[in-house]
């Protein structure tokens, strides 16, 4: 996608399929019959880690790290510097990383056995995570692969992390939970993050999400953000875990939202 400059490609660290109703438990097959086009051939979730590149007014951009090497939540990680090698950059070229949370499968390749592997990338959070993963100390994981990185941290309360790049607070998910936008004009383009982990949950404010630090705020934040998405074609967005990275439009018809890739 080309959009304000830059070019945003997908890079992914791992992806699995899975069984819809243990993903989302308490949901039902007959339920997952009215969202098939989400499911593959088989009928399973596709879900992936991984990020997003953004290039563009001289900067490399990184938005979110994947897990790393290993296997996280059935998950099988550890292709995020091969796939951005595939799309000719190094690890040394990265001038930015910018998260859209701190959890585990969006840092994973911060740091590796306490070597930092973007050496002259400045990173970039909301602030409410930097407090509570960096700052408070809450999550050995993040302890462990952000911990040789915290001297290069900054947070998004200070202004755009980018030019023609934006945020917007999301919390919920957790306390500094944003969404990245890269706009031109009236066209945005939106990096949810984990506001949603599947599309089906833009398209029934009911459906619950995964992992959420604050229940209610999240699905308060959720439901504010599908409503604002709602029916504009000059936006596209894609969630951290969508199939494929891809980008979609929410739009309405037939009585009801639909998501078109």
């Amino acid at each position: 996608m080309d959009i304000g400059g830059y070019r945003i490609d997908a890079v992914i660290d791992g992806e699995h399929t899975f069984n819809p109703t243990r993903v989302f438990e308490g949901t039902t097959a007959e339920e997952w019959a009215a969202h098939e086009n989400l499911l593959d051939e088989n009928g399973r979730l596709p879900m992936v880690i991984g990020g997003f590149l953004v290039r563009g007014h001289g900067r490399t951009a990184l938005v979110d790290l994947g897990y790393g090497p290993g296997t996280v939540l059935g998950v099988p990680t550890g292709n995020m510097m091969n796939a951005l090698r595939g799309l000719g950059v190094g690890p040394a070229e990265v001038t930015d990383v910018l998260f859209t949370h701190l959890h585990l499968d969006h840092i994973g390749w911060a740091s590796i056995d306490g070597v930092p592997q973007f050496p002259r990338a400045t990173f970039r959070c909301g602030a409410g995570d930097y407090e509570h993963f960096v700052v408070g100390h809450n999550d050995a994981f993040a302890d462990e692969r952000l911990g040789p990185c915290e001297n290069r941290f900054e947070t998004y309360d200070h202004s755009p992390p980018l030019p023609g790049i934006t945020t917007m607070a999301a919390p919920g998910h957790t306390p500094g939970s944003t969404i990245i936008v890269v706009s031109e004009g009236t066209e945005r383009a939106m990096m949810l993050g984990d506001v949603v982990h599947c599309p089906v949950q833009l398209l029934d404010d009911e459906w619950g999400a995964l992992f959420d630090f604050d229940l209610e705020m999240a699905r308060r934040t959720r439901t504010r953000v599908a409503a604002e998405l709602e029916g504009d074609p000059s936006l596209v967005m894609a969630g951290a875990h969508f199939p494929g990275l891809r980008f979609g439009r929410l739009l309405r018809g037939e009585g009801r939202r639909q998501w078109v890739v």
